[in-house]
């Protein structure tokens, strides 16, 4: 099928359809085009090529994505029959008996899952390499790194191997790759889509699930496939007005956008993110917003250690669910995860619930800044797409691992504590030909506005045909 990359999710399933292609012959474009390009990129670390087809012809249900090749990435969801290691060596024998139920929902939606994307070790990296897996490259620039933790996704989905692919966010991970990578990623409100039946809440509430994609509407229906609370969830969001899918192409009215040039903690920006936000907030007063420079006042340096908190105990636990408690040796997990959960020992239980207490205080801050703004736009990072090796994970300095990390992504972990939807949006490019993804944060619970906006931005300023040199569709 040589148009294969010309087509979102949707417009493939459309061709399936109207019977003018087969499941079998998409799982087939999408199989060669792994070949192609997995050698040089490492976003496919699981191949479920057999899977793909058994299930193919079993029959498929006819869901919004009837047919379309899909990826699951390494972290969080479990699909039967599949490592589930977190790209762990400490879970690398984890083998699922059954689905979680977002891959469930997937494939009730007519996804096929043809494979499993790369994660850094449990996520904790806004770069995408480990050591059970490999590195992942960035289909743009293969010295530089994708982001992470969803940057098996993003290279997979920016190369052409797939429409969109499943994605995780803890503190930017949806966000993070798809700035680096050219893409749209929308993080949900918390609790929006379900993390059961293996959990309740990933992170204390910081984690979400969703994916990456070419185009606003494949995450919006796939958003209407997957939402929705099960049985034992601790909270659910609030329900939406009307499908998501519907929000695609409908007028957002004229909005109240705030935008940021510098960080709330004070981490310098480069130019180019910067140059990205500046040229956001044109093209949205351009489209008849009410645009003004303003950022919530909160305490930024406590989110931050808090922040850090979090995910340091969350790093012991996740040890210890493997171990019983005790902190492995080296060679099970990687030194700046062994370092991460030495830090989360040292907490209190008292001192882990005042953090958390700490944390609820500054959303709501932050929440009541959208009481005068509808939407806060800011750089999804403060930097460029950093080269491969930049993190670290080799090291065990973890106070130069989380400054590094403070100065990369001090605009995406704010959402994860507030809980509040936010979306990374391709609008810009480097002169060298980098892309720089933009913010744009709503609402606890209003998707439905920021998926308008969205796609205002993208009918705007289309950038479907924005492709990375080696998929061989650059500038089309």
């Amino acid at each position: 099928m040589n148009d294969y990359e010309h087509h979102d999710g949707l417009g493939l399933a459309r061709l399936v359809q109207q019977g003018e292609v087969t499941p079998q012959e998409l799982l087939e474009a999408a199989l060669a085009r792994i070949a192609q390009h997995n050698p040089q990129l490492n976003a496919v670390v699981t191949p479920l090529y057999d899977a793909a087809r058994a299930e193919i012809a079993r029959g498929l249900p006819p869901g919004p994505f009837q047919g379309v090749p899909f990826l699951v990435k390494e972290l969080v969801a479990s699909v039967a029959g599949a490592a589930t290691t977190s790209s762990s060596r400490l879970y690398a024998k984890q083998m699922p008996a059954a689905d979680s139920e977002i891959v469930a929902r997937l494939r009730r939606a007519g996804l096929v899952i043809a494979g499993k994307t790369n994660s850094p070790e449990f996520g904790l990296s806004p770069t995408t390499e480990s050591l059970l897996y490999g590195i992942t490259c960035n289909p743009w620039r293969t010295d530089l790194s994708p982001g992470g933790s969803s940057g098996g996704a993003a290279a997979a989905v920016a190369s052409g191997m797939v429409p969109l692919a499943h994605a995780t966010d803890g503190g930017g991970s949806i966000r993070i790759p798809a700035s680096c990578c050219g893409l749209f990623g929308l993080k949900p409100t918390r609790a929006r889509i379900t993390a059961g039946p293996e959990g309740g809440e990933g992170l204390n509430g910081l984690a979400h699930q969703h994916v990456v994609s070419r185009s606003v509407r494949d995450s919006a229906a796939l958003l209407d496939a997957v939402a929705g609370p099960m049985p034992g969830d601790p909270y659910m969001a609030v329900p939406p007005e009307r499908p998501y899918l519907d929000e695609v192409g409908r007028a957002p009215g004229r909005l109240r956008i705030a935008y940021a040039k510098t960080a709330p903690t004070g981490v310098p920006l480069d130019a180019a993110c910067v140059a990205a936000v500046e040229d956001a907030a044109r093209l949205c007063e351009q489209l008849g917003h009410e645009v003004e420079e303003a950022s919530p006042d909160y305490d930024a340096q406590a989110v931050e250690r808090g922040f850090e908190m979090v995910f340091a105990a969350n790093t012991t636990a996740n040890i210890a669910r493997a171990t019983g408690g005790a902190l492995p040796g080296q060679g099970l997990v990687e030194p700046m995860t062994q370092a991460l959960a030495e830090l989360g020992r040292g907490y209190g239980a008292a001192e882990y619930i005042l953090n958390l207490q700490s944390l609820q205080r500054q959303a709501r801050r932050i929440a009541g800044f959208f009481g005068r703004y509808d939407i806060w736009l800011t750089p999804t990072l403060a930097q460029t797409p950093r080269p491969i090796g930049y993190f670290g994970i080799e090291s065990s300095d973890v106070r130069a691992w989380l400054a590094k990390l403070a100065a990369y992504l001090p605009f995406t972990y704010p959402f994860n504590i507030t809980g509040q939807p936010a979306a990374s949006v391709p609008l810009y490019w480097t002169a060298d030909g980098l892309p720089i993804g933009c913010q744009f944060a709503a609402r606890y619970g209003e998707e439905g506005l920021l998926l308008r906006l969205c796609a205002q931005l993208e009918a705007a300023r289309p950038w479907f045909g924005r492709r990375p040199p080696m998929s061989g569709l650059h500038g089309h």
